[in-house]
């Protein structure tokens, strides 16, 4: 779980690390009895709904449902892995960190961190050409005339390669960098059939990219001259430390301000996403010289619950529009769409308008499916029965990706007064366009929502993870399939075992190696309630006039045992022996429903 950080010191730093201390120093908390609440820092709210228990040294938002241990939340919070949460606060608890000794693992950590640190330098070392280099003049003059202000090029750390085909070879060796590291970030290239290296980035405007944590990771180098046969762009390669389908230019400046406004804009290029963030509209970001992924939305959602597209009135620009609504909905994002006026891209809109004017443009953006319903209308014949057809599935598709009955029906009779028809008719070529489009598989994924666990097995969960008490008793007389929800059962197995092989050491500690956000949410929501467990031995075993909780789930698996063997029996084509046996197995089932609870192995 910990990479190359050892155990021990995971333990050391969790020991160190007071969750209450750590998330206050993020997001004020008051006391309430013996916890403390505040405003998540993961969603909008305005009546706090966000519950540290400092026993226990969790935290749960019964908001969103969001909870873990601390390293959870300096992972969520900061949005960076497992062990550079760990290294944070180990940072901030003066421990020294001790690491495994696995094979490669300490070379893969060097390895980024020396790329981490050759980037760093280049960064500097072009951003000083850009200033000082005489063939900097026309880099200095494309950034004038494109508006570009001293304070976005120090913010943005925008900087200039010289135009030679070994300067940053040269640079690198004055300092004593290899140049096989040069080639693993991309910043060189070996030339083919030979030992000689040449520059990547020659002449070009140079734009870093950094991670989330704002380290430069990789760099965009934007053409100067207008040599039609090269590249208007070129980006670095793919790296040890990049990769640009997990990556959004911009997101380390724009990330504070998407979290306070819940939303966040994506434009197409970095000169755009800077000339939005200058003019006062911080939450913006751009993908990175790629579609956008399923990664991008998944990085999206740890910041807002809505994006904004606002795209190039082209062609294309609204096509990658459409085409990026998959990964989005995947997210559980919202959507709207923002239309730039043509000719006009936002930098330019800026330039002509205003920052207040464009900002309005975004606060005006339409729901993604009204902008949709218009494109559709605008690209198909509505004269013919062919193009009709096409806006209805595509609509239907499309809108039926939200998984929302009411949007499905919202769109259905929008379509419908845009084609001149009755609602009535559209919902049912809605229903058909579905039943066509949706597999097997799809429609089994959709209906497989996992409900809420039935209280007595939440009950259990409590039980076993407060105490140690009850969990020998516990194994000793519970069946897994008696438990119907399938993340109780796996929380409730993860848990016998980890008492059986002697792992246990506590539910803070279990956080850290379950990462599944289903499973930290129930096990944190299930331990923030603070009603006292009276008698918990009575709740768990019963008494004379009362089934304790395991007797309830084993009546219930009983009953549910029984229905399926009666539609079996009664089928007509069981044939009669069988008929015979279930009813025998049905017979010893109501028998044993009659019994107490007995050990497993017990007559």
């Amino acid at each position: 779980m910990g990479g190359l950080i050892s155990s021990g010191t995971i333990e050391q730093v969790r020991a160190a690390s007071d969750i209450v201390d750590v998330i206050g120093a993020y997001v004020p908390l008051k006391r309430a009895g013996a916890n403390f609440t505040g405003l998540c820092p993961f969603h909008k709210e305005k009546t706090p709904s966000f519950n540290v228990n400092p026993q226990k040294q969790i935290f749960h938002c019964f908001g969103c449902h969001k909870g873990g241990d601390v390293f959870t939340f300096v992972k969520e919070y900061e949005n960076i892995g497992f062990t550079d949460a760990v290294r944070r606060l180990a940072e901030r608890a003066h421990i020294v960190i001790e690491v495994d000794n696995q094979p490669g693992r300490q070379e893969e950590r060097h390895l980024k961190d020396r790329l981490l640190d050759l980037h760093e330098q280049i960064t500097k070392r072009w951003q000083t050409a850009l200033v000082n280099d005489g063939g900097g003049q026309m880099a200095r003059d494309y950034l004038a005339k494109r508006g570009v202000s001293p304070e976005a090029v120090e913010l943005f750390r925008i900087g200039y390669a010289p135009d030679a085909w070994d300067d940053t070879v040269n640079w690198a060796k004055s300092k004593d960098y290899e140049l096989t590291l040069l080639e693993q970030s991309g910043l060189v290239v070996k030339k083919e059939g030979s030992d000689h290296h040449y520059d990547r980035f020659r002449g070009r405007l140079m734009f870093p990219i950094c991670d989330e944590q704002g380290r430069v990771i990789g760099f965009s180098g934007r053409i100067l001259s207008g040599d039609e046969k090269t590249a208007k762009y070129v980006n670095s390669p793919e790296s040890a430390i990049f990769t640009k389908g997990k990556v959004l230019f911009g997101l380390d400046k724009a990330k504070e301000a998407a979290r306070a406004a819940d939303s966040i804009i994506i434009c197409e290029g970095q000169l755009d996403m800077i000339a939005c963030f200058m003019a006062g509209v911080k939450n913006i970001v751009a993908p990175q010289g790629t579609a956008l992924t399923g990664n991008h939305a998944g990085i999206l959602r740890r910041y807002a619950d809505e994006v904004v597209l606002c795209f190039d009135s082209d062609n294309a620009g609204q096509n990658a529009m459409v085409r990026s609504l998959d990964s989005l909905l995947a997210a559980k994002l919202s959507i709207r769409v923002a239309t730039v006026p043509a000719p006009h891209d936002p930098d330019s809109y800026i330039k002509e308008f205003g920052g207040p004017a464009f900002a309005e443009l975004i606060a005006k953006a339409r729901g993604f499916f009204d902008y949709y319903l218009d494109r559709l209308c605008a690209t198909n014949d509505l004269t013919t029965d062919k193009g009709r057809r096409a806006v209805v599935k595509a609509m239907s598709d499309a809108v039926h990706k939200t998984g929302s009955d009411v949007l499905v029906d919202t769109y259905a009779q929008k379509t419908a007064l845009r084609l001149g028809v009755g609602a009535e008719a559209a919902r049912q070529e809605f229903k058909k366009a579905t039943r066509e489009s949706f597999t097997d598989e799809e429609e089994a994924e959709t209906t497989e929502s996992v409900p809420r666990p039935p209280q007595q097995e939440c009950w259990l969960l409590r039980l076993l993870l407060e105490t140690d008490d009850f969990v020998e008793w516990i194994e000793a007389h519970l069946e897994l399939d008696w438990i119907t929800h399938r993340t109780v059962r796996e929380i409730v197995s993860t848990r016998l075992s980890a008492h059986a092989d002697n792992s246990w050491t506590g539910v803070a500690a279990w956080l850290s190696d379950n990462e599944d956000p289903s499973r930290q949410s129930l096990i944190t929501e299930i331990l923030a309630d603070n009603r006292p467990l009276v008698e918990p031995a009575v709740i768990l075993q019963g008494s004379p006039t009362k089934d304790g909780l395991l007797k309830i789930l084993r009546d219930k698996w009983i009953e549910r045992c029984l229905a399926l063997l009666n539609q079996k029996t009664v089928h007509p084509d069981t044939p009669e022996d069988e008929q015979h046996e279930l009813i025998m197995q049905a017979q010893r089932l109501r028998t044993m429903k009659k019994q107490p609870l007995a050990a497993k192995g017990d007559s």
